[in-house]
């Protein structure tokens, strides 16, 4: 997580150091102090309502213990497992397979499934992808991934969506997520099973890369998106099959 944080926080901070920049030229000091008050509200909402406009992009609504109760067993022996609090639960009607976790620390995660998952996968698998998720939490990477859709959220080009989202998601968050979260569900081989599956089924219901769907692509667990043309370039996650090999070889599988 140290690197990745160290990185979106190097990027946030040129970018900051660049308005400012432009903003003492053009407006003088005056300005500058504007900009830079502007600037630290701007940090502020983007940091405290991300959470709120990734779950409205892809439509979740919380879900209770009454309702569900076998997925929450499920989060709570994983949790309790992994020494973490039990993430809020939210489901989206996506019939796309895919699920991803927002928030700014482990007492403020939200885990949200889409439908289309909780039909597609056996209960062991459902169990390591909800693994792979707390992984996230627990590696508190997860803040930053919040973070960076929120920000990316305030861009309105899908171009430069997916310049920002590479510069701040590295592609190896998943490989640690992914080892992490078969390590404390012990059975790397569901979570390799899961992937192919949730792989296969997002590419067949491919998203529409748009808005702030858009940018939190990088929460979710795979990329949603059509591989070629915008949706492409959106992707910063690495390929299924890397992945899938590295989860054999840590279960001893050839």
């Amino acid at each position: 997580m140290r690197c990745y944080g160290l990185r979106a926080a190097l990027f946030a901070a040129a970018l900051c150091a660049a308005v400012l920049s432009g903003a003492s030229l053009w407006l003088g000091l005056v300005g500058a102090a504007s900009v830079s008050a502007l600037l630290v509200a701007l940090g502020w909402i983007v940091y405290f309502h991300s959470e709120r406009s990734v779950l409205t992009a892809i439509r979740a609504r919380p879900i209770s213990e009454v309702e569900r109760p076998d997925l929450y067993r499920v989060v709570r022996e994983l949790a309790e497992a992994a020494r973490l609090p039990v993430p809020r639960l939210f489901v989206s009607p996506a019939e796309q397979p895919n699920i991803l976790t927002v928030g700014y620390s482990a007492r403020t995660a939200a885990v949200c499934c889409t439908a289309g998952l909780l039909r597609l996968l056996t209960p062991t698998e459902l169990r390591a992808v909800l693994a792979h998720e707390l992984a996230h939490v627990a590696r508190r990477d997860v803040a930053v991934s919040s973070w960076s859709a929120g920000l990316a959220s305030l861009v309105a080009s899908c171009p430069l969506i997916a310049l920002l989202l590479h510069i701040t998601a590295p592609s190896g968050r998943e490989y640690r997520a992914d080892i992490d979260g078969a390590l404390l569900t012990g059975d790397p081989l569901a979570l390799a099973s899961a992937l192919r599956k949730i792989d296969l089924a997002a590419a067949a219901q491919p998203l529409r890369p748009r808005g702030t769907l858009a940018a939190a692509s990088h929460l979710m667990i795979a990329h949603p998106f059509p591989p070629d043309g915008l949706g492409g370039m959106l992707s910063t996650h690495p390929p299924t099959s890397e992945r899938v090999r590295r989860l054999e070889a840590l279960s001893g599988y050839r």
